[in-house]
């Protein structure tokens, strides 16, 4: 056996200790205490990432209630520019991606994510006072480079607490609580607006320097508010005790015996790239941004520019399809996790999808078309949670779920480049048919990658009921009797 062999096994090993002495010395608790433990990290885990994730969508899309408030004409914002602004900032989103899940671990949530919030709501602070284009738009790519550690270092967290079965409601709620409620941002856009003049400053910087206050604040709140891994022994403030915390470490190693974490290795790290289910999970994760940021970014201007709505029943109208978005995601979510299944969720989004979008683009009555947005919305976003599921469910290992995190928030903000792109200025006169046209082909891709992954899981599945090999093993962490979830 050669030295690299050697090591494996004995960090293996050694790991395999580690799970048999926390299995061995947990305490045990009821049904009640049980139910009571998982409330306090939902309330106190869920509830602060879903907030922090709000401020996190609100800064980065409140771009469109901006320019229909007088940013275009101010900035003068002709031909693509608002396109190419709303372009750079997933640039830099998707180039410092990659580390973020590495650097969390090693800094811990409380202060990475603390600092990241603060420092893009300082960014937030500053685009209120920009005087150009080019300001604006450098701006907006040292927003994109701050924002790119938050969302994968949130999902690879939420992941790391629960169960299998139990992240599909969770990262509903997580995405819940930051879509719907940044989608009311519209309805305080639309009154901070009515702030034009107030320090000789325009109505539309007002928007940027109140919402960008506001994460701040929420930023260095978040310092005290969220917590760490379940198996770290930095301390969380007020939070779990000792043996509480002991327990989540148990039940998780109990679904999936990954909760121990082996030495960071960059070939380990990287070689889960080999699995071409990652890059699938990724290519979802495109198709369903691409329509999830575009709705964001182009919404209010179609409703104003398209659908004939007037400005302040632009930035209003937004917040109904997202408050429907909302409680279809959260129910999709409770019914992959009831029924153990999640590409038949993800189906059912992009089917949700494709009534919507034809309705929007096609149907001759504005008010029509306006229902054909709920449709999008709640297809779109619903989808973003329900594909988090699909990969969380269907990958085991610290550094391979640290991995396929990256990858799927990199595919999303590729998506957030093209949702950027799809809807061009020149396309308004005839209804963005060209922009729906390409949703409807994510709408077509999403259900081809889950019909291959699944018919693939189906047939790996059927292997291992026959005893002709193990999945998703490693060196690292290995559990026998592991399934994919179709």
């Amino acid at each position: 056996m050669d030295h690299d062999s050697e090591k494996a096994k004995l960090d293996f090993d050694q790991l395999e200790k580690e799970k048999t002495e926390n299995s061995n010395s947990v305490e045990e608790y009821d049904a009640l205490e049980a139910k009571r433990i998982m409330r306090q990290i939902d309330r106190r885990l869920v509830v602060t990432v879903g907030a922090m994730y709000c401020v996190s969508l609100t800064d980065r899309t409140n771009l469109s209630a901006a320019a229909i408030a007088g940013m275009l004409e101010e900035l003068n914002l002709i031909d693509n520019r608002y396109s190419i602004i709303t372009l750079v900032f997933f640039v830099s989103y998707v180039i410092f991606q990659p580390p973020s899940t590495v650097i969390v671990r090693k800094l811990g949530p409380r202060i990475h994510l603390a600092f990241i919030t603060s420092a893009w709501g300082l960014v937030m602070i500053g685009m209120g006072f920009v005087q150009d284009y080019k300001t604006l738009t450098a701006l907006r790519v040292i927003l994109g480079l701050f924002e790119a550690g938050f969302f994968p270092s949130c999902v690879y967290l939420l992941s790391t607490w629960y169960t299998r079965y139990e992240v599909g409601r969770r990262y509903s709620a997580f995405y819940v609580l930051g879509a719907v409620v940044s989608a009311f941002g519209g309805i305080l856009a639309f009154g901070l607006e009515h702030l034009d003049g107030a320090g000789g400053l325009s109505g539309w910087r007002w928007i940027f320097i109140v919402e960008g206050i506001i994460t701040t604040v929420l930023g260095i709140a978040g310092y005290w508010l969220l917590v760490d891994f379940p198996d770290s022994t930095r301390k969380s403030w007020r939070f779990l005790s000792d043996p509480q915390r002991a327990w989540v470490v148990r039940r998780v190693n109990a679904d999936r015996g990954d909760v121990a974490t082996p030495k960071f290795k960059i070939r380990r790290f990287l070689g889960s790239g080999l699995d071409w289910k990652v890059w699938a999970y990724g290519l979802i994760a495109f198709g369903s941004t691409t329509m999830s940021y575009a709705i964001a970014y182009f919404l209010p201007i179609i409703l104003n520019k398209n659908l004939g709505f007037d400005v302040g029943a632009s930035q209003c109208l937004v917040a109904p399809p997202y408050a429907f978005a909302g409680i279809f995601m959260y129910g999709m979510g409770w019914l992959g996790d009831k029924y153990h299944v999640r590409g038949p969720i993800i189906i059912g989004n992009m089917v949700v999808c494709l009534i919507g979008l034809p309705i929007l683009g096609w149907h001759p009555n504005p008010k029509i078309r306006y229902l054909g947005v709920f449709f999008l919305a709640a297809g779109a976003n619903s989808n973003v949670p329900a594909s988090l599921a699909y990969q969380a469910n269907n990958i085991r290992g610290q550094w391979k779920r640290a991995f396929a995190s990256a990858t799927w928030v990199g595919f999303s903000g590729v998506g957030g480049i093209a949702g950027s792109l799809v809807f061009r200025s020149q396309d308004a006169a005839t209804g963005y048919k060209p922009g729906l046209w390409a949703c409807i082909a994510c709408c077509l891709l999403n259900i081809l990658l889950v019909c291959i992954c699944d018919l693939a899981f189906y047939f790996e599945n059927k292997k291992a009921d026959r005893g002709e090999k193990e999945l998703e093993t490693s060196k690292e962490d290995f559990q026998p009797g592991f399934r994919y979830t179709y």
